[in-house]
């Protein structure tokens, strides 16, 4: 059986009970064949040079861990420049937020030929080589130029964003050219392979070679679309151990008397948390039944808050739930509950368990595996309702949700109204949908299904 190496920007140890879904579904792929895990170390060295980088490995197990230091130039260029003020910006369709800074991709490209090279000496013939996300979008082509011919897969996390939106970024045409020197590109959805396709046939005057293959810029590859999912049985055992139990039990007698909503998010402009609170604000003006009931916890974990973008996100959303509570709140109830730090992943499934409403309404988003999460923490007795955004990569899979236009205020708040008046009968019929397709596409098939496709792709 070929080794499997895998390449993402960070890494985390496999073994670890506290490691997400992702990394336990690649671990366990890894330890199969003993594989390799590359990517950054996490460490910023002040006044290295740049291109340069120390790599260090160890033993996970059956698992090589390979990282590499960058320099402070390398990671403000590549990371914190080209990846997240260019990349994360076009792709979740937010021009407007981009820094097109001319010398963040040239930190972008160094760094990408630097993990090739050293990432080249650690690689087997036989090696199956997996690519992860935007911050590696040129490793392959890297890789190629150096004389690697092992066969190289793609994944990408993030939304592919429509073909006028992807030509704003200067230098797009090399970025998608870039793409074409793996075997196999995987997009979270249908939505997403329509997207790179038209983009290719209108800039790259594409070919389709068959129902899965695209030739364009003097190559071809295999595009398709493989939706990620969630450690099914691995969530379910969290719902079930001391601290999620105690989190659930908490919650219901501390609000005894409430029908709680729950909202979790890194604190992120794509994730629609300002269009949110104007949403639950409009629920109470428009349904007052809800007032002294209702209560929506918002958990917006930190998200680089050294960015302004992210700083002036966070001032407003503090001012819109200072101003639903001001406005709507009692002594004994407090409409909006604000969190702004990190909830221990084991109390998770406890505070969804919780909610009648779970709100996942990202204005854009790859997946977004919360609202697997939220579905699977559910009592299949009685069990609460989803509330999703039509633009997240989930609700192509999870169509039993109520499927909301996150722009659209007043129809998100009746889509609220909605699912706090479901009747019993209908909430556990959507949710036995929704969860029987959660378990079929679970992380597992994924990643099977991916590494299927890698190893099928023609060279």
């Amino acid at each position: 059986m070929s080794r499997l190496v895998v390449i993402s920007n960070r890494l985390a140890d496999p073994r670890k009970p506290a490691a997400g879904g992702l990394a336990v579904a690649l671990g366990e792929a890894l330890s199969q064949t003993g594989g390799l895990w590359f990517g950054w170390s996490g460490t910023v060295v002040e006044g290295g040079t740049p291109g340069e980088g120390e790599l260090h490995t160890r033993q996970a197990g059956a698992v090589t861990l390979a990282t590499v230091d960058l320099c402070r130039e390398d990671h403000d260029s590549y990371y914190h420049g080209y990846s997240n003020s260019v990349l994360w910006p076009v792709f979740h369709y937010r021009l407007d937020l981009a820094d097109f800074s001319a010398s963040y991709i040239a930190g972008y490209r160094r760094v990408n030929q630097m993990f090739a090279r050293k990432l080249l000496p650690l690689l087997r013939d036989d090696d199956v080589i997996w690519v992860h996300d935007y911050h590696l979008i040129p490793l392959a082509a890297e890789l190629r130029a150096m004389g690697c011919k092992q066969r190289i897969g793609f994944f990408l996390h993030i939304p592919m964003p429509p073909p006028l939106i992807m030509a704003a970024i200067p230098q797009h045409e090399w970025l998608m050219r870039s793409l074409f020197a793996y075997d196999l590109v995987g997009l979270q959805s249908e939505a997403d392979v329509s997207h790179f396709t038209r983009y290719v046939r209108n800039e790259g005057s594409a070919e389709a070679v068959d129902e899965k293959r695209v030739r364009a810029f003097g190559a071809t590859v295999v595009v398709q679309s493989f939706p990620i999912g969630i450690d099914v049985d691995e969530f379910t055992r969290l719902a079930h151990a001391p601290d999620a139990v105690e989190t659930y039990q908490n919650m219901r007698d501390e609000y005894s008397r409430r029908r709680l909503l729950l909202g979790i998010d890194r604190l992120d402009y794509s994730k629609g948390i300002p269009h949110r609170v104007r949403a639950f604000r409009e629920l109470l003006d428009r349904y007052p039944e809800n007032r002294g009931s209702a209560t929506m916890i918002m958990i917006a974990s930190p998200s680089r808050d050294d960015v302004h973008a992210y700083a002036d996100l966070r001032h407003e959303l503090e001012g819109l739930c200072g101003s639903v509570n001001g406005d709507y709140g009692e002594l004994d109830w407090m409409p909006v509950r604000y969190i702004h730090r990190m909830v221990a992943r084991k109390r998770v499934p406890g505070l969804c368990r919780a909610a009648a409403v779970g709100l996942v309404t990202p204005l854009r988003d790859g997946m977004n595996l919360v609202a697997k999460e939220y579905v699977v923490a559910q009592d299949p007795d009685n069990p609460g309702v989803l509330v999703l955004s039509r633009f997240a990569g989930a609700a192509e899979q999870l169509k039993e949700a109520l499927q909301v236009n996150p722009y659209d205020t007043q129809g998100v708040a009746d889509s609220i109204q909605q699912a706090l008046q479901m009747p019993l009968a209908e909430r556990q019929a959507r949710h036995q949908k929704l969860m029987a397709r959660i378990r079929e596409h679970d992380v597992h098939w994924w990643r099977k299904a991916f590494m299927d496709a890698l190893q099928a792709a023609e060279q």
